[in-house]
């Protein structure tokens, strides 16, 4: 470029800049790259192209993400135009806007790639909680809740769950995308298969049959959790916390116990443990204990529609079932029978290896109850049909279905004799 008439040196070195990089001004909602001027909680400026000065301030800052949060001068970084000139003739940014469609694309990588990400707890309801990745909301349901933060709440209490949901407010979880629709701008987050993905390595040091020590974290209506090991839970059910009934496990432990159990089933993250598998089995030794035909004192535990559960020491537990109650027609089992009571009971059956003892009730006198005959039905008469061809069919013994169907025979055998003679 010629060097103009009648101009300055400098004149002419700054129209030769202008002529080398024309200025051009970019238009609200275009994306621009600066260099950071100086940057402070309170407003972000920079420098667009060595020509132009942008500030980004007040809710455009858009702190909540490392990228934004962080800088400092020297820095490039990308922000969206929202106003061509403020009240100091400035280019007005925004970090918010070009954050927003960074966020998105962090979650849809997320969800392809199926890794985590961190997000954090702005609210809580009966259902779960909700939380905000950068300015993006979306759901924690509470059944994908990592175990350490599950709300096991005896009784199933909704206040006490959603206190419990309430009190992760403000807390950051790594968590993965589960359900991701920007059409409804639905998005579903679990902790839950964010938590396994970093226990799988330590789950794999535990195998079945292995004990473990731990404290016991949450107590349940169905068992207790007890913590062990590296951040690790299992769960005892009910069932495997003693060889005795149990009807509430909180009868037998609270939180902050320390108890021993052994892994019975690991299934994914889930661990199962048994407290009882550690303790001698009082079944074991149950017929010599006890035996078929002996009367003895039982305390009922449990009145059920099908039965007594009847208490016979500390440990053994048998069932006197409704047929073995002598209940005449129209009587109810509830208004004879009540828990805590004790009485009279005859042992009717021992099975060690299942753990059952059958009981029959013992009346006032020494009496035996009545007890129910099963009447045999016309479905359960040709049980010999359905044996094999080539196995031999028990014949039933006299005065059963047998005999019956044999006199039945006979009197047909009569009848047709009878009208035979009646034709001649």
């Amino acid at each position: 470029m010629e060097e103009k008439k009648n101009l300055t040196p400098e004149q002419n070195a700054f129209a030769k800049l202008l002529e080398k990089d024309k200025l051009v001004v970019p238009a609200v909602g275009e994306a621009v790259t600066g260099t950071v001027l100086a940057a402070s909680k309170a407003e972000v400026r920079l420098d667009i192209g060595g020509i132009l000065v942008g500030v980004v301030r007040g809710p455009e800052l858009y702190g909540e993400a490392d990228e934004y949060s962080k800088l400092k001068p020297g820095d490039e970084v990308e922000a969206t135009v929202v106003d061509l000139e403020n009240e100091k003739g400035e280019l007005e940014l925004s970090f918010r806007i070009a954050g927003q469609e960074k966020a998105w694309d962090t979650l849809r990588e997320a969800y392809r790639e199926k890794t985590s990400v961190k997000v954090r707890v702005i609210d809580g309801n009966k259902g779960g909680v909700l939380v905000r990745f950068r300015q993006i909301q979306g759901f924690l349901p509470v059944s994908q809740l990592a175990p350490e933060n599950y709300p096991r709440v005896s009784g199933g209490d909704k206040s006490k769950i959603l206190e419990k949901l309430k009190s992760f407010i403000g807390r950051d979880m790594e968590v993965k995308v589960m359900t991701l629709d920007e059409n409804e701008n639905k998005i579903i987050f679990s902790e839950k298969e964010a938590w396994s993905e970093t226990q799988k390595d330590v789950i794999s040091k535990y195998q079945i049959g292995a004990v473990v020590e731990g404290e016991v974290t949450a107590v349940t209506d169905f068992g207790v959790f007890v913590s062990f090991g590296e951040n690790m839970e299992g769960l005892i059910h009910i069932s495997e916390l003693a060889w005795k009934r149990i009807d509430n496990p909180g009868d037998l432990y609270k939180v902050g116990d320390l108890i021993k159990a052994e892994i019975i089933n690991i299934s994914g993250s889930k661990i199962f443990l048994s407290a009882k598998k550690l303790m001698v089995d009082p079944w074991a030794d149950v017929a010599v204990k006890f035996k078929v035909g002996q009367v003895l004192k039982g305390k009922i535990l449990k009145v059920n529609p099908f039965g007594l559960f009847v208490e016979l020491d500390e440990l053994i537990h048998g069932l006197a079932h409704v047929s073995q109650l002598g209940l005449a027609a129209g009587q109810k089992i509830e208004d004879l029978y009540k828990a805590g009571t004790e009485m009279d009971f005859e042992i009717t059956s021992i099975e060690p290896k299942e753990h059952r003892l059958g009981l029959q009730v013992i009346k006032e006198g020494g009496k035996k109850a009545k007890v129910e005959k099963k009447e045999e039905t016309k479905e359960e008469k040709p049980v010999a049909a359905k044996a094999k061809a080539d196995e031999p069919v028990s014949v039933p013994p006299s005065g059963t279905a047998a005999d019956k169907e044999k006199k039945s025979e006979k009197k047909d055998k009569k009848a047709k004799k009878s009208k035979k003679e009646e034709k001649e």
